[in-house]
């Protein structure tokens, strides 16, 4: 504790409880400074809880944060094998709620508390002259009304899981898509659990291409095998259905192999049913069914469903921060320096080195976005990037530049990737037999379904490695 003689400890408000948010906090203790963590739903990690029932790609080894590791192990936690894979359930149980719960974090941590605004003390956003030297003001409601603190610095993990991309081709909603929300699920819904009955013996069908879309997918061709009725159908935007498979047996992560491999087996059997090309453009009602189009007149084609499960990714909430002065990527949306790291047409996980402080921080001094939302659009983010990303801003809040500028992360050859599918889950879908296809042993009758066996089998013909999808 200082004395009276010692400055105050800088005081840096989080907003979000999920692990890069709680990460940021380990780090801001480790600093001798205080964390104020705000987390909008009821318990920490609420958009975890979202997904619990979904694996992850990468091991326990590459989900802990090392300044939350110090905590647990202080507070007398035993940490889970390092090999083995956790769900999303599992992280919360086995991770993030000790670290809540169990050590000083337990301390700056107020759930329920939603973010209304954050803005400078005594200047809006048009005001400069002295308004570094003044803290932030950051509002929220935590249900007994509106609440306010002051904070010297804002790290902003709020993620977007809760801001998900609409159905319409465009970036827009579909026509109709608002008006008819009570059949449509975004993100990735718990088919065979909690959800099961909402799926079993309906016709879906998912959109999107993605590991979302994928592991969805697969789980309802195992609720198909389950309960006879159950149909599947994939709305796909592009025209190129191998571009899902992944690397297969190439794969540096073999959890994502194996589930890109499992994904193409069932597709060339036609457990699947695939409409490429489907850029859908509105959504209505015909009779108890949900009509799904693409196009309109001649050109035109639908799909009649009962549910509809959108998994086109995600986008950043930046309503709360209109007075706050950012600068984004206009195609991104993430800070204009990450942006050229992390563009999705142009990078995958693999190739998005470690970065930090420099390149997070924006025009508004002491403020800086991490995690998932860090990465504005672009789905490429690793939960392991974002412990290095608050272990950066930490350290420059600190006034440690030294540390700050210092990469202390090496990622494995490809990446660490969240996402459904470690092996355990995908035996009873033929991973084994899909080894044969995007980078594996040439099948020997590549079924037409899949361009990408056939550009594989074409490749080895032509003396070269195969296309790898």
């Amino acid at each position: 504790m200082p004395d009276a003689l010692s400055p105050k400890p800088k005081t840096v408000a989080i907003l979000g409880a999920g692990p890069v948010g709680l990460a940021a906090a380990a780090h801001v203790l480790e600093r001798g400074m205080q964390p104020v963590v705000l987390e909008a739903g009821p318990q920490i990690g609420h958009a975890v809880r979202q997904w619990s029932h979904v694996p992850l790609f990468s091991p326990w080894e590459y989900a802990i944060d090392r300044a939350s590791e110090r905590l647990l192990v202080a507070a007398g936690w035993n940490s889970p094998p390092p090999h083995q894979y956790p769900t999303g359930g599992e992280l919360l149980a086995q991770y993030l709620e000790p670290l809540a719960t169990r050590t000083p974090l337990k301390d700056h941590i107020r759930t329920s508390s939603m973010v209304t605004s954050v803005g400078r003390a005594g200047f809006d956003k048009m005001k400069s002259n002295g308004r570094a030297f003044e803290p932030f003001t950051i509002r929220y409601q935590n249900g007994k009304g509106p609440e306010q603190l002051k904070a010297d610095a804002v790290i902003d993990a709020t993620g977007t899981w809760f801001s998900p991309n609409p159905a319409g081709a465009d970036g827009l909603p579909a026509i109709g898509e608002r008006e008819q929300q009570e059949r449509i699920a975004y993100g990735m819904p718990d088919v065979l659990g909690r959800e099961r009955a909402r799926y079993a013996g309906r016709t879906v069908a998912v959109l999107g291409a993605g590991h979302s879309a994928i592991g969805t997918l697969i789980e309802l061709v195992r609720l198909k095998d389950e309960a006879p009725g159950t149909e599947v159908i994939w709305l796909l935007r592009g025209t190129a259905p191998e571009k899902a498979f992944g690397g297969g047996a190439n794969d540096k992560l073999a959890a994502r192999g194996a589930l890109g491999a499992a994904f193409a087996k069932l597709v060339m059997d036609g457990k699947i049913c695939v409409e490429t090309g489907f850029r859908v453009s509105h959504i209505g009602r015909e009779g108890d069914k949900l009509r799904v189009g693409s196009g309109s007149g001649s050109c035109g084609r639908f799909v009649a469903v009962d549910e509809l499960v959108v998994a086109t990714g995600f986008r950043p909430d930046f309503d709360f921060l209109r007075e706050v002065r950012l600068s984004l990527d206009p195609a991104v949306e993430c800070p204009p320096i990450l942006a050229p790291l992390i563009d999705p047409n142009i990078h995958s996980c693999g190739t998005v080195r470690p970065h930090g402080a420099r390149e997070l921080a924006q025009p508004e001094p002491g403020f800086y976005f991490a995690g998932m939302k860090s990465y504005g659009r672009a789905p490429t983010f690793l939960m392991l990037t974002g412990y290095e990303q608050v272990r950066s801003i930490v350290a420059d809040i600190a006034g440690d530049r030294e540390a700050a500028e210092r990469v202390e992360l090496v990622l494995p050859e490809t990446g660490v990737c969240s996402g459904p599918g470690p092996e355990a889950n995908l035996a009873d879908v033929g991973k084994a037999d899909a080894a044969g296809c995007c980078g594996g042993p040439a099948p020997t009758t590549p079924d037409a379904v899949s361009g990408c066996c056939v550009a594989d089998v074409k490749a080895k013909q032509d003396g070269k490695k195969g296309c790898g999808c």
